[in-house]
């Protein structure tokens, strides 16, 4: 019975992924960082189970004991002035772990005019999408989760709201050394979308995202390696840009020589941790998917390299990260976390 489950779910997620191939979709803020630490690693890391249980957001099964009483608030300051952040909260009972997060964007003020550029008011965008996160260990080292993501999304008068599920594992080696993570993102659907048409309710998928991510430390030395595939049920990544013409991209491929090494290469995050101790570690990454979508010709670029660091002071962990986009285009992000045991609550 347990096997027929199993294959009637995996022909689902299989039909679903095949819908999503070529999909854009809704609600995209799902795939902002969730910390300043996940951003100075990628925004992608879905392997790393410590103590920072912010990485609970990205994917379920690193919700652990480790993260019991723990509460952790992020904020950042994103391109053009928008503002986002995410916050959670974490506890366990006995081998059970859960944990209620929210993620929040603030696009800001905007001017509404008329056709003939007459103000007549202003009106604002907000996306929010809250987080209620289970896990359990299954076996010794494997832990499994799932999270329900409420979504609600008021841009002006255009309203939306849906839900989506994320579906994780992860595993732990008893050294530390290793450890490794799979997860679904973002399976659901919109309930309503922003507008109707003479069909009914216009419907788009959400940004599903199967992503597969291990993360190995040395043993005699201070640092930490991570490699996290993304998208990985869509091979083809290139972005087709409109104004460039086919020999545009016919030259781009003579020069990259092997175009499968640039398609495989855009599924990849690299991430390395400095960790000198317990408390302070600093962090950088590099997305080749945004760095060859945002460079520019003629002008060397960091685009898609990402730095960061934190420092335990007393009982807080403080974290910075910073996520290169363009010159003068760059994100940056604060984190704050604590244990309350620590504080005896």
């Amino acid at each position: 019975m347990r096997n027929k489950s199993f294959y009637v779910i995996a022909l689902i997620l299989f039909v679903y992924m095949q819908q999503l191939h070529a999909a854009g979709g809704v609600f995209q803020f799902l795939d902002l960082p969730v910390s300043s630490r996940m951003a100075a690693l990628g925004g992608k890391n879905v392997s790393l189970s410590d103590h920072d249980i912010n990485f609970a957001l990205l994917n379920p099964a690193l919700l652990t004991e480790k993260a019991d009483n723990t509460i952790g608030l992020n904020m950042a300051n994103y391109l053009a002035d928008v503002k986002f952040g995410t916050a959670i909260y974490g506890r366990s009972y006995g081998k059970n772990h859960f944990a209620v997060g929210v993620q929040y964007v603030d696009y800001g003020k905007f001017k509404e005019t008329t056709e003939y550029n007459e103000i007549i008011g202003e009106f604002t965008a907000k996306d929010v999408a809250m987080s209620l996160i289970y896990s359990r260990m299954i076996i010794d080292g494997v832990y499994a989760g799932a999270a329900l993501k409420p979504v609600f999304s008021a841009y002006e008068r255009y309203l939306s709201f849906g839900a989506a599920i994320d579906l994780g594992v992860s595993y732990q080696n008893p050294s530390q050394l290793f450890q490794a993570g799979l997860v679904l993102r973002n399976i659901g659907t919109q309930f309503k979308g922003y507008y109707a048409d003479v069909d009914g309710q216009h419907f788009e998928p959400l940004p599903f995202d199967m992503q597969l991510g291990a993360s190995y430390k040395l043993k005699h030395a201070p640092f930490r390696f991570s490699l996290t595939m993304h998208n990985l049920h869509d091979w083809n990544l290139r972005y087709v840009d409109n104004n460039r013409s086919l020999q545009d991209y016919e030259r781009e491929d003579l020069i990259v020589d092997f175009p499968f090494v640039d398609h495989f290469f855009r599924h990849t995050v690299f991430g390395v941790e400095f960790l000198p101790g317990k408390n302070f570690y600093i962090a950088a990454s590099y997305d080749h998917r945004r760095h060859q979508e945002l460079k520019m010709d003629g002008f060397k670029s960091i685009a898609g390299f990402s730095f960061g660091g934190g420092i335990k002071i007393s009982y807080f962990q403080i974290g910075f990260g910073i996520s290169q986009f363009q010159v003068g285009n760059s994100a940056y992000l604060f984190s704050i976390s604590t244990s309350l045991n620590d504080f005896r609550l």
